[in-house]
């Protein structure tokens, strides 16, 4: 029996990159929350609601990375060099909160100082992986397998917008979180911040998914031809599900419904850059199977 392990493997590290996207994404989200609290209860409070899931949550990235070097080397040598700034920028980020998280509780008298440290690498980190992914979704020039674009090609407009458009999705889900993990004064605070970027999110969720086709003219052609264009028709109306319970959750005072309707919005944007990325690893040069190990790597 014969199996496709390049279709597998993309897979496997598409399932990782949405699991780190979805766990750590409230870990950020608090992060970028943390600054506009000043009260440090309420700050340790927040925290402490990701303490448990902390480090759990980081081990998908590191599958995700790894799994691409394994299996997709070529992708793995493009992408990085189209990448590099904002992916230093980002691990700097992860190193700052890292650091700042483990210190806060051994330095009492300059936990706000280490407070700010980890909303600050929590902006850079999400900044940065929304810069990344703007640029991934654009494309990538590459020449004799190769990378053949400049050192600001990934710094552009709509790069810009998928940047803004990541830190408020994890705003959002960084406040359902809190909805579902705090009680009190701090609850209802989450509970208006998840409101807000909700709004957010379902505006943003809108300009990149009108920006997308014109990037490309195979992602419009993808999403408007057959089967793909009953997903493109049934998108918006799940997308307004998924909006309608979460703002009906938090009106109505649920506290796990706002936080599973933010991960559903996550999973449809997910599953529309898929969609518009298939077949492609490297859009628009290298497609999974060119981009794949050889066979006798991958078994």
């Amino acid at each position: 029996m014969s199996f496709d392990l390049a279709f597998i493997w993309a897979g496997l590290i598409a399932f990782a990159v949405l699991a780190y996207v979805v766990l750590d994404g409230f870990d950020l989200g608090i992060g970028i929350l943390l600054t506009f609290v000043r009260n440090g209860e309420e700050r340790g409070a927040m925290i402490n609601t990701v303490t448990p899931v902390w480090d759990g949550n980081e081990t998908w990235q590191v599958l995700g990375g790894g799994g691409l070097m394994a299996a997709f080397p070529l992708a793995y040598a493009t992408v990085l060099p189209a990448l590099y700034a904002p992916l230093i920028a980002m691990l700097l980020g992860l190193i700052l909160r890292g650091v700042a998280f483990e210190f806060r509780w051994r330095s009492r008298r300059r936990a706000c100082v280490w407070d700010g440290a980890f909303a600050l690498g929590s902006l850079i980190a999400s900044l940065a992986q929304g810069l990344a992914l703007g640029a991934l979704v654009q494309g990538i020039k590459v020449v004799n397998r190769s990378y053949a674009g400049g050192w600001w090609d990934w710094f552009t407009p709509f790069s810009v917008l998928t940047s803004l458009a990541l830190v408020i999705a994890y705003a959002l889900l960084g406040a359902c979180w809190l909805v579902m993990k705090t009680a009190g004064p701090l609850q209802q605070w989450a509970r208006r911040k998840a409101m807000l970027a909700g709004i957010g999110m379902l505006a943003v969720i809108s300009a990149v998914s009108l920006w997308t086709p014109f990037l490309n003219a195979a992602y419009a052609a993808r999403w408007l031809a057959w089967p793909t264009l009953l997903f493109s028709a049934v998108v918006p109306l799940l997308v307004g599900t998924c909006g309608y319970v979460l703002f009906k959750g938090l009106i109505a005072g649920h506290e796990r419904r706002p936080f599973f309707a933010a991960i559903g919005l996550f999973v449809l944007s997910f599953s529309g850059l898929g969609i518009s990325f298939y077949p492609y690893i490297v859009p628009p040069a290298l497609t999974i199977w060119q981009a794949a190990a050889p066979d006798k790597t991958e078994r």
